[in-house]
């Protein structure tokens, strides 16, 4: 034999070790979980999920293995859940057993394994409740926190109407807009829609997005080793959100140089005094590391998936000119037009308050929710889920689940509203995800989307440059995210 052969041999020898050794592995691995597509060697089943895309392979593989599957993303095993009842249970009933935060290396790269997105345990619980509370304490899910709220829908009214009917992609100042509600809470801080360096900072933080939502993005959540290295767009996600961490270090030492104990002005100030109260406890998660990932994790959440929110919502509007009129109607018998929309409106407006629903279920921003891990072993309607494997609650599936809504492949108000036209609750809502990991700024948000619509809809009609018939609004993108299309819109005056 030549030392040719031999090597090949060698070769054959270690391959097919290696293949041996994996389905090994994967057999003793899967022997009592959840059953699911077979995977490859080292790309998992990454391949399958690339053929229609991710979020409509992971949800059409429910239909051939069951409402629980495993599914490998690389060589890490995820337990998917799908449809409203199992994610319910998962998430409200047994939510101590789901409640950590799951593998996601793209977002960890970006926010460095710290803020309150990612950590875990008492670590995660005490800043989880110090956030609730300080952000309630500047009005958060109350009625003082309308104001700053119905000031920026009047920079927007303003903007709109200087642009004298003329289309306009409205998206760029839309994210503004919704950034400076968050900004305000979280550093004290507005931006006017003319600072250039500002919007270039957004629209820099926006297009990180779309990377992190795309086939790269989920490249690097399956190979983050490899990845790391590999030229591709992936590698300018923390170059484009820079300057935006570069503000909020800067922010947080501006706050630093400037603190007043005795008057903390927002989110920044109270941290601070906390850090300072706990400035002798070495395990303490009130550290200025957390700070900075805390914040900037929320000012992203909270500007970009509520202006996403906005803009679908703002392109519904122009596609089905009919329920524009419908809304006229009621902001007309509610609140006319000599007064500004107010949060107990809502309640008096049944069908706006279902359309804005519709919205959120329908454009569905996160459709795969934010992946979670097991806390301990767990029994799971008969399958056994080992500690600290990762499980994907797909929303997508709650809030498409024909169990809770009757058409959920069209965009139908009814969905929330009963047979004498009056506002239903429905359990398959569930857009912010459910339990004690569901968004922190839920209240805030919803309060934002109806005072924003409601003032924009008072003073304008909003029309398509384009048969509103031929208007596309499928997502662009639809992984992390569903992004919407870009289109122009034109702001007429109502009066």
């Amino acid at each position: 034999m030549t030392d040719l052969q031999s090597v090949m041999v060698i070769l054959i020898g270690v391959i097919t070790f290696i293949i041996v050794f994996f389905y090994w592995k994967y057999a003793w691995e899967r022997r009592k979980m959840p059953p699911g597509p077979f995977p490859l060697p080292i790309v998992g089943n990454f391949l399958q999920t690339q053929i229609e895309g991710l979020v409509p392979s992971l949800t059409k593989m429910a239909k051939k293995f069951g409402p629980i599957y495993t599914i490998y993303f690389g060589t890490r095993p995820v337990v998917v859940l799908t449809g409203y009842q199992i994610v319910k249970e998962a998430l409200l009933e047994m939510g101590d057993v789901f409640l950590h935060r799951g593998s996601l290396p793209m977002i960890e790269h970006i926010f460095k394994h710290a803020g309150l997105a990612l950590i875990n345990g008492e670590s995660w619980t005490q800043l989880r409740h110090f956030s609730l509370l300080t952000l309630r304490g500047f009005g958060m899910g109350k009625k003082s926190l309308e104001e700053p709220i119905q000031m920026e829908a009047r920079h927007l009214v303003d903007h709109f109407k200087s642009l004298n009917g003329q289309a306009v992609d409205s998206s760029p100042i839309v994210i503004c807009a919704s950034s400076n509600i968050i900004s305000k809470l979280l550093m004290g801080t507005r931006f006017d829609y003319n600072d250039k360096m500002w919007m270039s900072t957004l629209a820099d933080s926006r297009n990180a997005f779309h990377i992190v939502s795309s086939t790269w993005g989920q490249l690097y959540d399956i190979f983050p080793g490899l990845m790391q290295y590999l030229p591709g767009p992936h590698r300018k996600t923390s170059l484009l959100l820079k300057s935006l961490k570069n503000f909020v270090e800067e922010s947080v030492r501006t706050h630093q140089k400037t603190l007043d104990p005795a008057c903390p002005r927002d989110y920044i100030d109270c941290f601070l005094i906390r850090m300072n109260q706990e400035e002798k406890n070495i395990s303490t998660a009130f550290h200025v590391t957390n700070l900075i990932e805390t914040v900037f994790d929320m000012f992203l959440g909270g500007a970009e998936t509520t202006a996403i929110t906005i803009y679908f919502g703002l392109l519904i509007l122009i596609k089905y000119p009919e329920i524009q009129d419908k809304v006229h109607e009621e902001i007309d018998q509610v609140i006319g037009q000599e007064r500004e929309p107010q949060a107990d409106d809502r309640n008096l407006m049944p069908y706006t308050n279902a359309l804005l629903h519709e919205i959120q279920r329908y454009t569905d921003v996160f459709p795969m929710g934010v992946i979670r891990s097991t806390t301990r072993d767990v029994t799971f309607h008969g399958y056994n889920i080992p500690k600290d494997t990762d499980v994907l609650p797909m929303l997508t599936t709650v809030l498409n689940d024909p169990s809770q809504f009757e058409t959920p492949e069209k965009f139908n108000i009814k969905h929330f509203l009963d047979e004498n036209g009056k506002f239903k609750k429905n359990n398959g809502f569930m857009p912010f995800s459910a339990g004690k990991r569901a968004c922190i700024a839920e209240s805030l948000v919803r309060l934002q989307l109806f005072i924003f619509f409601t003032v924009l809809l008072q003073k304008f009609t909003l029309k398509s440059i384009i048969d509103p018939n031929d208007l596309d609004i499928s997502p662009t993108e639809s992984g992390l995210e569903n992004l919407p299309p870009s289109h122009k819109i034109i702001f007429m005056d109502r009066f």
